[in-house]
C-alpha cells in the first residue's frame, strides 16, 4: 500500500511511542528523532510505500538505541490481555462452531496492536464487541471453497498477544485436511510476533514455523529470505493478518493464487483503501 497523507504524523507518534518504550536517553531520543526526520523529508512523498518507511524508522530506532526489541513490555502486556478474554471467545466459538466465527475470533485478536493504536489503548473495551460485530466485506464462500481444493495454506501472522487467537482458527482451518505454515518476523520489530512468541503460545501444535528472514513492517518482498521467497511465491493458498500484511501483500506481484486478508480496519487509510469504514471487521480476497 502507498503512503496516505495521514500517515506522516502517524509514523511521527508510533517513532515518539517507540523511543519512550526504547530509552530513557535523552540524548539518543534527539539523535534518533533527528534522522527519523532526514528520514521522512527523503522518503516520504506520494507513492511511497508505507512499510517501506515504517521498516526504516523502527531500524533507525533499535540502532541508535541499542535496544533490539523496543516493544518487550506491550508484547507481554498483549499475552496477558489476549489469555484473559480467551475463555470467553472458546465459549462463543463452542456455542457456534462455525468458520465464520472463526475468523472473527482471529480478527478480534488483530486489536491487540499497541503500535497502530497507541500505547495508552485498552483494546479489553472493544474485543467483545467487535467479536459481536458482522463481517463488512465477507468473501467466506469463496475461502471455504479454496480450502477444499489445496493441501497446504501459508499463515502470515501479524502481532504477539493475537496469535493466541488465530491458534483457534489454525485448529479450525485444519478440519480442511490442510497443511498449516506459520511465518513470523525473524527479529523483533513493533509488537510483531517472533518465533520465540508462537512457540510460547504453543502454535506449534497446530502448524509449522517458519522466519520471513527479517524484521520489515509486514511484508517486504525484497527483504524476505530466499528460503521465505520461495515458500510465499509457491504457496497454494494465503491467509494474511493484519494491517502490515495487507500493506505489504498490496505491493507484491502474487500471481493467481488466492490470498484472504484478515484484519480490522483499524485506521482511516486502511478503511479508505479497502473501501469500508474505520473499525470494521474484514475478510477481503485480494485474488
Amino acid at each position: 500500500m502507498k503512503v496516505y497523507y495521514e500517515c506522516a504524523p502517524c509514523f511521527m507518534r508510533q517513532a515518539r511511542e517507540a523511543l519512550d518504550l526504547a530509552t530513557d536517553d535523552e540524548q539518543k531520543k534527539m539523535e534518533a528523532m533527528e534522522e527519523i526526520i532526514k528520514l521522512m523529508n527523503q522518503k516520504f512523498k506520494k507513492g511511497a510505500s508505507s512499510n517501506d518507511i515504517g521498516t526504516a524508522i523502527h531500524r533507525i530506532i533499535k540502532k541508535i538505541t541499542g535496544n533490539d526489541d523496543p516493544y518487550h513490555v506491550e508484547k507481554v502486556r498483549s499475552n496477558e490481555i489476549a489469555q484473559k478474554f480467551l475463555p470467553q471467545i472458546t465459549g462463543l466459538l463452542e456455542k457456534d462452531n462455525s468458520l465464520e466465527n472463526h475468523v472473527k475470533a482471529a480478527i478480534v485478536g488483530n486489536l491487540i496492536d499497541f503500535a497502530a493504536l497507541g500505547v495508552d489503548f485498552d483494546p479489553s473495551k472493544v474485543i467483545m464487541d467487535t467479536m459481536d460485530s458482522p463481517l463488512e466485506i465477507n468473501h467466506l464462500s469463496e475461502l471455504e471453497n479454496d480450502l477444499m481444493n489445496v493441501k497446504t495454506v501459508l499463515y502470515l501472522a501479524d502481532n504477539t498477544g493475537e496469535i493466541v487467537f488465530d491458534k483457534l482458527l489454525i485448529k479450525k482451518l485444519r478440519e480442511y485436511d490442510v497443511q498449516i505454515t506459520l511465518a513470523l518476523k525473524e527479529k523483533p520489530i513493533l509488537n510483531d510476533a517472533c518465533e520465540e512468541d508462537a512457540l510460547s503460545a504453543g502454535l506449534d501444535e497446530v502448524a509449522e514455523l517458519v522466519t520471513t528472514g527479517t524484521d520489515s513492517v509486514g511484508v517486504v518482498y525484497s527483504q524476505l529470505s530466499p528460503e521465505f521467497k520461495e515458500l510465499l511465491d509457491d504457496a497454494e493458498l494465503i491467509i494474511s493478518k493484519g494491517l502490515g500484511n495487507y500493506e505489504g501483500l498490496t505491493e507484491i506481484d502474487l500471481g493467481d493464487k488466492p490470498v484472504y486478508c484478515l484484519l480490522n480496519s483499524k485506521c482511516s487509510p486502511i478503511a479508505r483503501d479497502i473501501g469500508v469504514k474505520e473499525r470494521a471487521n474484514i475478510l477481503l480476497k485480494l485474488n
